[in-house]
């Protein structure tokens, strides 16, 4: 797994032990909040960055390396302050990939419509915000009692996006078993087109999933 710079908005519980598990695999992490006193959550060896100040502000996010970062996520308490970040993030500084927490349901449907992931306090844990904001590998959900099947969530790469699922299936050698988008659960057909913000889960064999996962991340042929 290739090491990233990632920043951080918010230094509550979640926040915290999200920061302290990317420094722990070696990643450069800085984390944003507007009290110092929060950074006293993080684990005495945290080596990253802490920056006190408003998580939507340029200077800010600027001083936290948003201009360089591979993921930002947005995990303040505040719907407004996580959604403003984030858009500035995605928008303004073209942050591959950011996710937001969003407390209210309505207003994280709208912003899944965006393509600005989002998560709620119900479902919500650490462990998907890693997920989201390092997506460098599979996400195994299931594996059959025979241990000749897997479900997984695979990270996909930008350029597959506008590819259909049939061609997805074609270099993989696997089958999707459905997509997640905007929040709901479809079944694709051969013809669907692959969007920003598809979670997709294939079905494969277990020894298949390093050659899936390379597929995944590196579309043969390149972008159309």
């Amino acid at each position: 797994m290739s090491l990233v710079h990632i920043v951080i908005l918010g230094c509550g519980r979640v926040g915290s032990l999200l920061a302290t598990w990317l420094d722990e695999q070696g990643h450069s992490v800085a984390i944003v909040d507007q009290e110092a006193s929060a950074f006293r959550k993080l684990a005495p060896e945290f080596s990253g960055t802490t920056i006190k100040g408003v998580g939507f502000d340029r200077e800010t996010l600027e001083a936290a390396g948003i201009e360089r970062a591979h993921a930002f996520a947005a995990v303040s308490s505040g719907d407004n302050s996580n959604i403003l970040a984030a858009r500035v993030a995605r928008e303004t500084y073209g942050v591959p990939h950011v996710i937001a927490r969003i407390y209210d349901p309505q207003r994280a449907a709208v912003y899944e419509r965006l393509g600005i992931p989002t998560v709620a306090t119900v479902s919500w844990t650490a462990g998907q915000i890693m997920k989201a904001v390092v997506p460098t590998s599979a996400n195994v959900e299931y594996t059959d009692q025979s241990g000749t099947m897997v479900l997984a969530q695979m990270p996909l790469d930008d350029s597959w996006l506008g590819r259909n699922a049939a061609e997805l299936e074609a270099h993989t050698n696997s089958r999707i078993a459905f997509i997640t988008r905007y929040g709901s659960t479809e079944l694709p057909h051969s013809d669907s087109v692959l969007q920003q913000g598809d979670a997709v889960h294939l079905l494969f064999h277990p020894e298949q999933r390093e050659a899936i996962e390379s597929v995944c991340l590196n579309l043969p042929g390149g972008p159309q």
